[in-house]
């Protein structure tokens, strides 16, 4: 396993630079001076040439590069012997809007994206695997008709209008909750919960349709298994068999699609929610870089959700041999 691990993470690790290089030439590569966006309005054509230097934008688009990539690892500064800003590694450029190391805004946003993905994630994975399996074991039946209606019906709106209702509804109009917002946990633990409750539950209604359909029809391939039968035939209980016989074996898709929604949701996919709700999360941050044209961090956001979702897959694979016997890693 060990063997298989490290040949895992050198492919993730090739798979990164790969997309870091992609990223990297488009962004430096367009038509647009980042010398020049880095400058702002008022420029004069001089002071152009300083930031050209001082950003290293003077040197060949493949010099550029392995700057930046030697950066990743040992650090980089910017400017010259005169006047010099070093970028602690893994440094990811320098932001054209607030002259920051891109590396620290994004994990100054971190935290909260860590907390609306983690917390909206657990939620809709247990109400959904559990959904599911009711729907399986009660095909047909109202239980199984319901669980599927009342989750497509939920996938059917779209964020920014549940987000919307439930601001209007439980804190607007019936004061039932604060208004959302976030709070550092190690903070204030109870204010952390409490603002993060409507865009928890704003995701889990745009996530439970998939996985309780994906766990539904999962389980009804794997309960039509002649091992479950066989295992019926020999007495033992149903919760025996539909948990640690059905479930098992059915969840291998769920783990799978789970990695990489989870993985997506930590880098910022969830963007619409943050926005409807302030939440200053990676995703929020990357419409704002895109509309004020900073290009080290839209670099710093894309390389930083492509980083997390490989890993995520990564630990998908891992987490295979740990569930389902039949896979063997090595």
């Amino acid at each position: 396993m060990f063997r298989y691990l490290i040949r895992r993470l050198l492919a993730a690790a090739v798979i990164l630079v790969v997309i870091s290089m992609v990223t990297f030439f488009i962004f430096f590569a367009l038509p647009n001076d980042p010398a020049l966006l880095a400058c702002g309005k008022t420029c004069s054509p001089n002071r152009l040439l300083e930031i050209r230097h001082s950003l290293g934008l003077d040197k060949s688009l493949a010099m550029q590069y392995w700057e930046f990539f030697k950066g990743l690892f040992i650090g980089r500064n910017y400017g010259d012997q005169s006047v010099s800003i070093h970028c602690s590694a893994p440094c990811l450029g320098m932001s054209f809007q607030t002259d920051t190391p891109v590396m620290t805004t994004l994990l100054g946003a971190f935290p909260a994206d860590l907390s609306l993905a983690l917390g909206s994630a657990v939620i809709f994975l247990i109400l959904g695997v559990g959904l599911g399996v009711i729907a399986a074991i009660r095909k047909g039946r109202f239980a199984d008709k319901f669980a599927v209606g009342a989750a497509l019906f939920g996938v059917s709106l779209q964020s920014y209008f549940v987000g919307l209702i439930l601001m209007w509804a439980l804190v607007d109009k019936w004061n039932l909750l604060p208004s959302p917002n976030y709070t550092s946990l190690t903070d204030d633990p109870g204010q952390w919960f409490t603002g993060l409750i409507l865009p928890w539950v704003t995701l889990v209604v745009l996530y439970l349709a998939l996985y309780t359909r994906l766990t539904r029809s999962s389980m009804l391939e794997v309960m039509g298994e002649d091992y479950i039968r066989t295992a019926r035939a020999k007495g033992l209980s149903s919760r025996t068999v539909i948990f640690k016989h059905g479930l098992r074996a059915a969840i291998t898709p769920i783990v799978t699609i789970f990695g990489m929604d989870f993985g997506a949701l930590i880098g910022g996919s969830a963007v619409i929610t943050e926005s409807v709700f302030g939440i200053n999360g990676i995703g929020k941050l990357a419409v704002d870089s895109v509309t004020n044209s900073d290009e080290p961090v839209i670099l710093g956001t894309t390389l930083f959700a492509a980083a997390f979702i490989v890993l995520a897959n990564v630990v998908v694979d891992l987490v295979y041999g740990l569930i389902d016997p039949r896979v063997r890693l090595s």
